[in-house]
């Protein structure tokens, strides 16, 4: 299931071919329909292998976004170049995600995630992590797909495990864009059904 299946606006893309909202791909595939379906498996099949190791860091989340996506844009891993929007929310500009970034992962330092907590605070402080990663959308494409598959490891550390197979678009995106407006309480809710232990 993928979190960014809406489309991005952004500005002065040199990500898509000219005159297309098609990003150029390392299949050089032209049509927006052939790409998604390209891409769905690509990642699907990276999904599929171990995810790499690292120290829970913007590192190792920009190599989890590289390893996903690796077969399909030449700029995996790498952090945005353009503004962009989505529903006509801008994400944070580009010129400022590594400092932002920097800040959000310093939340990775709380007892919560180091399992030393209960499940509740663990959940807390997850939602308030992820609409944090969220808000910075570090990447051009594939930002959901890689914060989920990050919350994967984040989960597993902490000892609370998410189910993220189990993530349903319909209530999961809307609580993700609420959390971008700065009312956590249905992430809340939605990570805590997909905790495999449950409250």
């Amino acid at each position: 299931m993928s979190v960014d299946e809406e489309r991005y606006e952004a500005f002065d893309d040199p990500y898509c071919y000219p005159n297309s909202e098609v990003l150029r791909n390392l299949a050089d595939l032209r049509d927006e329909a052939l790409l998604d379906s390209f891409e769905i498996e690509m990642t699907f099949l990276r999904s599929t292998e171990p995810l790499p190791e690292g120290n829970f860091d913007f590192e190792h989340y920009k190599a989890i976004h590289h390893h996903l996506f690796q077969d399909v844009y030449g700029w995996a891993g790498q952090c945005r170049t353009v503004r962009i929007s989505k529903g006509g929310n801008a994400f944070c500009y580009p010129e400022h995600i590594d400092n932002q970034a920097a800040a959000v992962f310093r939340m990775l330092n709380r007892p919560a995630f180091q399992g030393q907590s209960n499940l509740s605070d663990f959940v807390a402080a997850a939602a308030d992590f992820l609409a944090e990663l969220n808000a910075i959308h570090c990447f051009r494409d594939g930002n959901g797909r890689s914060q989920l598959a990050f919350m994967y490891l984040v989960g597993q550390r902490a000892g609370f495990p998410f189910n993220f197979e189990g993530v349903q678009r319909d209530t999961f995106l809307p609580a993700m864009i609420a959390s971008f407006n700065g009312d956590l309480t249905p992430l809340k809710s939605a990570l805590a059904a997909l905790c495999s232990d449950g409250f």
